[in-house]
């Protein structure tokens, strides 16, 4: 399984470049090669304006590529390697980068010589990833406190001793966490103290970076994002009044003086906003689906009162993914990235005045995959409440016979309002291509509809996450996609949680579960303020010193709610450097099982011993988890082929 999975990935392979002042940067891929490589070029032309028809020249006669870092290189003799960010300085010259070689995210930040790799003074030590320019002479970064809390935010200036950095803020409330942001006209850095329900906004001037200054106040239950244009800010805010946000702007010498922009609407929400020196770019959702929406605005200095004549993005599927990506602030082209459950992830470069896309790279899937092979679709399920919940579906056309027969793995999340969006994987493809369906179900305590659905599927309201999980199988096994003895499931981190809780509560509907990094142990987690994560989460789960949501969450913990009862087959993960959910938690919630479960199915107990949250880092060594996974999925289908054939 292994090998084919690795057999479908183009080894060979660059990225689309990025035009940033004189030169395109991109990553490239070697053949057997487990890391990228970050790479550079001069345009010729660098002159022209940027144009949604410029490529690289990569010929002969073109400036020649100049590597800059080599991860391969810095990832030898280590069992995990990963670079959090690259940040390349506005001259040009200078470079960023921070590694965790363990899995904790706990970083170290390297600042070199893009020309000569020679490094600029010395590493920052015990950082986050997130790492902005201040101008080409210093840095802004966060640290964390003893349990992995961001909650320092400094300045550093190059060649100066870490010791010596200055403290910007100090957020000392352990409900909140720190983070960093530069705005499009890189003129501006804006460092945000965040909660679940709130988050307030400082700035600073580049070019004067020892000047923090508030931009929007804290106020709870008041969520406020910034950015920056011209003689402008612009703002996202979002309140319990206003719970799908607003766009304001105000004025950068007067922040007090706000205009609404955008207003509140109870059907759309305002998701983010992209900057350019003369558009706006919008991203929203509405009905369950993203959609983009581009605005010319006025010249920079001139009133800014309202927007006029948006463009809508269009997009090739029914159902599908988009995410921002980083564009030219001084361009008219938006760069964005798509794909969908039958189309791999592709970098489009839109022109939000000629309103025309060009496709600039699609991922390369080796061994005959052929998108119209593959049908992709919409269901609504009906919850215990009568909400409608959404299932996006896909599966091969050829192989799927929809009368019940089909092998099915049904994936969620549900958590954090984190919108489940519909992306490729071309791993997945080893599913599909043996007759699998593959659905996700969009259930609330996700983004996917709104902030609304998030606040239904939290707090005391965090069962309809797992009940309406449990609708999602059901209607799927009413129409005929599966049946319970072909129905599998799989989530990760608190969709481990959402595995966890729907095995208790219907053990009888699944066949084979798959619970990853799963958190499980809800109730004394959320107790023990001494582990990482615990006080900022007690505005998503509740907190449990208070009787009220301790019973509440006692009723569902997966751990807590193990029975004597027969459960389907199970795989259970881990990462014993994972700073997220601890090793202990899925290791306990096995230990229960076994103690417990009257069944003799498969309970496989898995820890990555050289990983933390997200699995192994190497891009071959990260299939490995899915073949396991999808080897683990047919095993428990009695789908495996014999050795005798096998071998034959």
């Amino acid at each position: 399984m292994f090998a084919e999975l690795k057999g479908r990935i183009k080894q060979e392979d660059v990225s689309a470049p990025f035009r940033q002042g004189s030169y395109y940067y991109y990553t490239r891929t070697l053949e057997g090669k487990e890391y990228v490589q970050h790479c550079r070029r001069l345009i010729h032309n660098n002159e022209a304006p940027p144009s949604v028809h410029d490529t690289m020249e990569t010929g002969p006669d073109a400036p020649p590529e100049h590597l800059i870092l080599d991860e391969n290189v810095k990832a030898e003799g280590r069992g995990f390697y990963s670079v959090g960010c690259f940040q390349v300085s506005p001259d040009n010259k200078l470079v960023a980068y921070a590694e965790d070689t363990k899995g904790d995210e706990i970083y170290t930040v390297y600042v070199i010589d893009i020309e000569t790799g020679t490094p600029v003074g010395k590493p920052l030590v015990g950082v986050t990833a997130s790492v902005e320019w201040a101008g080409n002479e210093a840095l802004v970064y966060i640290t964390m406190d003893e349990i992995l809390r961001p909650d320092k935010a400094w300045l550093h200036k190059l060649e100066a001793d870490q010791s010596n950095d200055i403290c910007l803020y100090h957020e000392k409330d352990d409900i909140y966490s720190l983070g960093l942001q530069a705005s499009e006209s890189k003129k501006f850095l804006f460092i945000a103290s965040e909660s679940k329900i709130t988050r307030f906004v400082f700035y600073l001037d580049v070019s004067k970076p020892e000047e923090l200054r508030v931009l929007t106040p804290r106020v709870v239950g008041v969520d406020t994002a910034a950015s920056h244009r011209g003689n402008h800010f612009f703002i996202t805010r979002r309140s319990d009044e206003l719970f799908n946000s607003e766009l304001l702007a105000c004025p950068v010498d007067n922040t007090s003086e706000t205009t609404v922009l955008i207003p509140h609407r109870e059907s759309v929400k305002l998701q983010d906003i992209q900057l350019f020196i003369d558009h706006l770019a919008v991203y929203e959702r509405e009905g369950g689906l993203q959609k983009i929406t581009t605005y010319r605005l006025p010249a920079v200095g001139e009133p800014l009162k309202s927007l006029q004549g948006g463009k809508s993005v269009e997009f090739i599927d029914p159902v599908y993914s988009i995410d921002p990506s980083e564009s030219v602030f001084s361009s008219r082209i938006l760069r964005f990235h798509y794909s969908s459950l039958r189309t791999p992830p592709s970098v489009y470069d839109y022109d939000m005045d000629m309103g025309i896309s060009v496709l600039k790279k699609i991922e390369t899937v080796l061994g005959g995959f052929d998108t119209n092979n593959y049908f992709t679709e919409r269901k609504w399920a009906s919850a215990s409440d009568g909400t409608q919940i959404p299932i996006c579906i896909v599966y091969r056309k050829n192989l799927v016979k929809l009368d019940g027969s089909d092998p099915l793995l049904l994936y969620g999340y549900g958590s954090y309002e984190i919108c489940n969006d519909p992306a490729f994987n071309s791993s997945r493809l080893s599913l599909l291509d043996r007759g699998f369906i593959f659905a996700i179900a969009q259930i609330r305590g996700g983004g996917e509809l709104g902030r609304q659905w998030y606040e239904n599927g939290k707090f005391l309201k965090k069962k309809n996450t797992f009940t309406d999980f449990i609708a999602c199988a059901e209607y799927l096994i009413k129409n005929c996609y599966c049946t319970k003895e072909k129905l599998c499931i799989e989530g990760r981190s608190a969709g481990g949680l959402l595995i966890g809780a729907v095995l208790n509560m219907r053990p009888d509907l699944f066949k084979a579960a798959v619970a990853a990094v799963p958190f499980v142990d809800v109730l004394t987690t959320m107790l023990d303020p001494t582990i990482p994560l615990t006080t900022a989460e007690w505005e998503e789960w509740g907190d449990p010193w208070k009787e009220e949501f301790y019973f509440y969450m006692k009723s569902y913990s997966p751990v807590d709610n193990v029975k004597a009862q027969n459960y389907p087959h199970i795989l259970v993960t881990a990462g014993l450097n994972d700073p997220r959910v601890m090793y202990s938690e899925p290791a306990k919630f096995v230990a229960k099982l076994r103690e417990m479960k009257t069944d003799d199915n498969i309970l496989l107990f898995k820890c990555e011993l050289g990983a933390g949250h997200f699995s192994k880092s190497g891009r071959f060594e990260r299939l490995r988890e899915a073949a396991f996974t999808y080897t683990f999925l047919m095993r428990a289908l009695s789908m495996l082929p014999s050795v005798g054939s096998e071998q034959s």
